[in-house]
């Protein structure tokens, strides 16, 4: 199909008439109703209906017509993208766990565009099992997430390439008021307010499994409050509303002003990596895979 048929057809609903539309084609008539014809041809149904002395335009083509611009925009559009294609441009859809999009995502995206200025980046952060589902539907182009010696396999196949960003620590933290509980020996009172994970999340799975207290409701005698969202945990630890597990990466600059105390000492401690996961048939992604595996070593 010749593309110029469809800029005839959208500039005959507009002049709903032969002669004006072929004017504003700078073409002669004869030759603007050549051109409906083989549009027609191609569509395998008239679009005018032809009488001695006038033409009527079919109502079917009128009703689509907002169809036909969509169409065309689109057409244009993919053209343009297509002749002045950078990869470093790209867009990237990440699929993120909640915990690394604080802990380690605005790092990456810093490294990443020192070395690509022009990538942007859509971020999706969820639950684990929401992102995996994201990132194999293809919705996402990355995967960012933690990943432990203890984790289920990722049920990803061979075209799936795993890097890891960095390692971090799962550490018991107390704040706000409920500082001046702990004791000499680091430990706290067995009914002290705990902020805890559900344990069908994958911190929750991940300290249950250890049986880390204060770490899930089936962990703590004084569960106050329940989130999967580890900033959340962070912000009530502060205002002493419980003690929280969190990662040191998120924790560390309130932990060395004394605004939060570990009680890994006392409580123990689970180390974790930051994983990144992209698939080797986009160009992209390996090509910040790639950057970000040697970016911190």
């Amino acid at each position: 199909m010749d593309l110029h048929w469809l800029d005839d057809v959208l500039v005959l609903l507009e002049e709903g008439n032969m002669t004006r539309a072929a004017a504003r084609r700078n073409i002669t008539q004869p030759a603007f109703s050549r051109r409906i014809r083989g549009f027609e041809r191609w569509l395998g149904t008239e679009i005018l209906s032809r009488h001695a002395n006038s033409v009527e335009i079919s109502p079917a083509l009128a009703a689509n017509e907002h169809e036909i611009r969509a169409l065309m925009a689109r057409i244009r559009e993919l053209r343009g993208r297509i002749s002045a294609f950078d990869p470093a441009s790209t867009t990237l859809a990440v699929a993120a766990q909640h915990a690394p999009v604080f802990s380690a995502f605005s790092e990456m995206v810093l490294h990443a565009r020192r070395r690509y200025p022009a990538v942007r980046f859509r971020l999706r952060p969820g639950n684990l099992s929401d992102c995996v589902s994201t990132f194999l539907r293809g919705d996402s182009n990355l995967l960012l997430c933690y990943v432990s010696e203890t984790s289920r396999p990722m049920p990803f196949g061979d075209t799936i390439r795993r890097e890891i960003w960095g390692e971090d620590i799962l550490l018991p933290v107390i704040g706000g008021p409920l500082r001046y509980t702990l004791r000499d020996d680091g430990s706290v009172p067995a009914d002290t307010p705990a902020v805890v994970y559900p344990e069908n999340s994958y911190l929750g799975e991940l300290l249950q499994a250890s049986e880390r207290s204060f770490a899930t409701s089936s962990l703590s005698n004084n569960a106050v409050c329940e989130t999967a969202l580890s900033s959340g945990i962070r912000e009530l630890v502060l205002q002493g509303v419980g003690v929280g597990w969190l990662p040191f990466s998120m924790a560390f600059r309130e932990i060395e002003s004394g605004q939060m105390i570990s009680m890994a000492g006392r409580y123990g401690q689970e180390h974790v990596k930051t994983a990144l996961y992209g698939d080797t048939r986009d160009e992209m992604a390996c090509a910040l895979l790639d950057l970000w595996s040697t970016g911190r070593r």
